[in-house]
């Protein structure tokens, strides 16, 4: 009975996560002062609408801040205690960010609900030129997040933020300029259910995809049958099972696997030649292989269907 566990970290490109920091301190910094002039231009213009908007602004700086920090700490070293380190935070954040979105599309969908049967009158030219402000300051950040939230779940949370809250800037000015042309008072809720749907759309996904890496499920983009197709296809290799793929993070996904094997003599090669190319196809950033002659009964075979 043989057995050789090998853990290896590839190498070559690296799925870690980018360096977001100014983008973060941009979108803070900015969003601090528009919610210090919502407050001010609320209180003279009195405007409840401008107040409210500041209070969700203050949720939206605290989401930023949140990703920030889960970024910072996925860096931090691994310790005895936490052995893969910090990694998870940022799925925690993720996860934390698009409750934080559902909540407060919620609370928008409810106003909106509130005005169809207690219609309030819209503030004029003051309102929307604060929210041409929070389109070009929302927009702008969002565009510095828009290249990573394909690859980093929880840079798409931070992207959704800003996003969302340009199209509710977006709504704020599209509503004002109609009622003021028409007097339409109605169509301030009908554009905010409107962009509520369209938040909602986007949140999802993001919620849908934090929960499932948060359960240790196979990440987006993985596909674990092509995975075990390509280690069956080895030559020597007789059975692959225990096989186990999940995120250590929102950029960094792990796997385990036990390969039973007709001959072991070459184990230190093969186990070299798999973890690069479980990278560079995979994107597998750990993998752990755990080699079995055949000779005993492994307590972990056959691998699980459910």
């Amino acid at each position: 009975m043989v057995h050789n566990h090998s853990h290896n970290h590839s190498h070559g490109h690296s799925h870690a996560p980018a360096n977001y920091g100014f983008a973060f301190g941009f979108g803070i910094i900015l969003n601090t002062i528009f919610i210090i002039v919502e407050i001010t231009y609320g209180i003279l213009a009195d405007s409840l609408a401008l107040l409210a908007d500041a209070g969700h602004n203050i949720s939206d700086v605290l989401g930023l801040v949140i990703a920030w920090i889960a970024v910072w700490l996925g860096k931090k070293a691994p310790s005895q205690k936490r052995t893969y380190g910090f990694k998870r935070s940022s799925i925690l954040a993720a996860l934390f960010n698009a409750v934080f979105l559902l909540v407060a599309i919620g609370a928008i969908a409810w106003e909106a609900i509130q005005r169809f049967s207690s219609p309030q009158p819209v503030a004029g030219k003051t309102v929307i030129l604060v929210a041409l402000i929070g389109i070009l300051i929302n927009s702008l950040t969002a565009v510095l997040f828009m290249a990573g939230r394909k690859n980093d779940l929880n840079i798409r949370g931070a992207f959704l933020h800003m996003a969302a809250d340009a199209l509710v800037s977006l709504g704020v000015v599209i509503a004002g300029f109609i009622i003021l042309w028409t007097g339409w008072q109605w169509i301030d809720p009908v554009v905010s259910l409107l962009i509520v749907v369209v938040i909602f759309l986007g949140t999802w996904g993001l919620l849908k995809e934090s929960i499932n890496l948060s359960l240790d499920a196979v990440p987006e983009g993985i596909d674990i049958t092509k995975i075990k197709e390509y280690l069956s296809s080895l030559p020597t290799v007789l059975e692959v099972h225990d096989l186990h793929v999940w995120a250590m993070s929102t950029t960094e996904s792990a796997l385990t696997v036990h390969l039973i094997r007709s001959e072991i003599e070459d184990n230190d090669q093969l186990l070299q030649k798999l973890t690069q190319e479980l990278h560079d196809q995979f994107a597998i950033e750990h993998a752990t292989i755990q080699i079995e002659k055949g000779t005993y009964n492994c307590s972990l075979q056959p691998e699980s269907t459910i």
